[in-house]
């Protein structure tokens, strides 16, 4: 009968339209049958606690530089070492104790090599004997002021002032303590963590008394 085959073929499209819908439900966009979408990893939903991220994607460090640490000071640069570092000028200051000896002088090493390093601290000072290194003669020293951190770029300096017990009168001049006045062409002085470097005065010789210095710590800035 027509009816009959007509509700047959009816029935026969039916099914093969659920067929194909379940045949398309069942896809994933890859086209890989009865794959499931993957879900976010724990870590892509939520960075670890403490952890932040820096703006070129990567973690940075939830702990804060210690303040004065050279990490803070100096951008993460290393102390500065014997060979990143030399004395390169020693003047007499504008600012020093009358008398008619050298009275105080002020001291620069410079970074010279291609790196930021950084130093910290106050010098060590040597009265070089007839301009001889091997024949130091250690000055005894006080400390002025704090010490700081100083970042040095390549070419940097940093600053020292050495304050000295001033010789009097003229000719060879007089110590007010009685002692004789000593001389040295050069004085050695030590950098924390750098070794020490020999400097002459830009003009005469280091004149002073008592063996004895101030001196203030390394800094950015260059004293009177």
């Amino acid at each position: 009968m027509q009816y009959a085959a007509g509700v047959r073929q009816t029935v026969a499209a039916v099914v093969a339209a659920v067929a194909t819908t379940v045949l398309v439900a069942g896809c994933t966009p890859s086209g890989e049958d009865g794959a499931q979408p993957a879900e976010p990893s724990r870590s892509a939903q939520s960075p670890t606690p403490g952890a932040a991220t820096g703006g070129s994607g990567g973690a940075a460090s939830a702990t804060p530089a210690a303040p004065g640490s050279p990490t803070a000071a100096g951008g993460g640069a290393k102390p500065c070492t014997v060979k990143e570092v030399k004395a390169t000028e020693a003047r007499q200051a504008a600012v020093r104790p009358p008398g008619t000896g050298t009275g105080a002088a002020v001291i620069a090493v410079a970074n010279t090599s291609k790196s930021t390093c950084t130093l910290q601290g106050f010098p060590t000072v040597a009265g070089a004997g007839n301009g001889s290194p091997d024949k130091n003669m250690p000055l005894a020293t006080t400390h002025s002021g704090a010490a700081t951190t100083v970042s040095l770029a390549p070419g940097a300096k940093a600053w020292t002032k050495l304050t000295f017990v001033n010789v009097q009168g003229e000719a060879d001049g007089y110590c007010v303590s009685g002692a004789t006045p000593a001389s040295f062409p050069t004085l050695v002085v030590g950098v924390p963590g750098a070794g020490a470097h020999q400097i002459a005065l830009d003009d005469g010789i280091f004149a002073l008394c008592d063996n004895k210095a101030t001196v203030t710590a390394y800094s950015a800035a260059k004293p009177s």
